[in-house]
């Protein structure tokens, strides 16, 4: 039984610590979150071609998201509907014409129509077209491929927007960095012995930045401070800085596009469940997280440029690269000294949030309502 665990307080209350290790409650948060939401799986140009595709694991479910001969990138349920084997077993790849099960070649179409069944032409009680691979609900946003397993999901926009919204009060900030234009410069993948939430927590507030990031707090000073998240207003470089390196240069232009008030200002925003979203004058910093486990987290941070100025001779990505690196380096290792004592009777009831740290509140109470529903 899942039970509100705020107390009447000056501080807001954390989640007693099971919630961060115990096996039945990640249960929960599969099915009844990342079961039932909208959840970003990739990016849209990982497949660009008709036949590539990707393979994605949701809440407990194999999922096969692939490029369609009409470039419509649709998703369905990697299963076989004869004898339900696995499909494709690669986490990426291409299919030249048809997606073919290799226990008895069974064989579907790009947009999921069983295309061969062998000995069953000429069976009139079969019916083909009600054993057409199971579809998955998949829509884009900012060139993010996102799935819901919803039987019937509302729109995509209606999940984000609100997000975005209660972050700057319009849309337009985050529209001016058209971040479905951008691409990849460079990628890392990061494994963390902590639990998802962990480390959605400790993105949301900047009340350890003084102490964790000191590369950071000299080149945002608001954030040794402790702010990062006021409504509608972006956190101002130092003097001095212009980008968001270890030496605060960088030899890139602007985004296209950015209004004078981005320039020299960095933009943070969190789109439930799983995606961070940092925005900077010359680059933008996606990180993804996939729950593997109560406490086992992946992160792909993904670096994105404009194309036209990673296609200049000489381009390189990794003066910014280097920076949120370093940064991201610094948050793992915090969030895993904290899931080290999630355990321990000192945290069985959970700790207090200060002030600078009170609106993750909100994401504690976000994660009850999906499991109470």
């Amino acid at each position: 039984m899942v039970t509100d665990t705020s107390t009447a307080t000056p501080f807001a209350t954390t989640l007693p610590g099971r919630y961060y290790h115990d096996p039945d409650i990640y249960r929960q948060e599969q099915e009844r979150l990342f079961g039932r939401l909208w959840v970003c799986v990739g990016r849209a140009d990982a497949i660009p071609q008709p036949g590539d595709y990707l393979t994605v694991d949701l809440a407990g479910e194999s999922v096969l998201v692939v490029r369609g001969r009409d470039g419509v990138v649709r998703a369905f349920l990697n299963v076989c509907r004869h004898r339900g084997a696995r499909l494709c077993t690669e986490p990426c790849g291409h299919v030249a014409g048809a997606i073919q099960c290799r226990y008895h070649a069974w064989s579907y179409g790009l947009d999921g129509r069983l295309l061969g069944a062998p000995n069953l032409r000429d069976v009139d009680a079969f019916d083909r077209d009600a054993h057409g691979l199971l579809p998955v609900a998949c829509d884009q946003w900012g060139g993010l491929l996102w799935l819901s397993l919803a039987e019937d999901p509302p729109p995509l926009a209606e999940q984000l927007e609100p997000a975005i919204l209660r972050r700057f009060g319009e849309l337009d900030t985050v529209g001016r960095y058209r971040l479905a234009t951008l691409a990849v410069g460079h990628s890392i993948t990061y494994e963390l012995a902590c639990n998802w939430k962990l480390v959605v927590e400790n993105f949301m507030e900047c009340y350890h930045c003084a102490v964790t990031h000191p590369e950071l707090s000299r080149a945002v000073p608001s954030f040794k401070a402790g702010l990062a998240y006021q409504q509608g207003v972006g956190a101002r470089f130092a003097e001095g800085v212009v980008a968001l390196t270890l030496s605060g240069q960088t030899t890139r232009p602007p985004l296209p596009g950015l209004a004078e008030q981005d320039l020299g200002t960095y933009y943070g925003f969190v789109l439930l469940p799983n995606v961070f979203v940092n925005l900077t004058p010359d680059h933008v910093v996606v990180h993804r997280l996939e729950p593997l486990g109560p406490t086992q987290t992946r992160v792909v941070c993904d670096w994105l440029f404009d194309p036209a100025v990673m296609a200049e001779p000489g381009f390189d990505p990794m003066d910014a690269v280097a920076f949120f690196d370093l940064v991201n380096r610094q948050d793992w290792e915090m969030c895993e000294l904290c899931q080290q004592n999630m355990a321990s009777r000192a945290y069985r009831a959970g700790g207090l949030y200060v002030p600078l740290e009170a609106h993750i509140r909100a994401f504690n109470d976000f994660v009850l309502e999906c499991l109470e529903g």
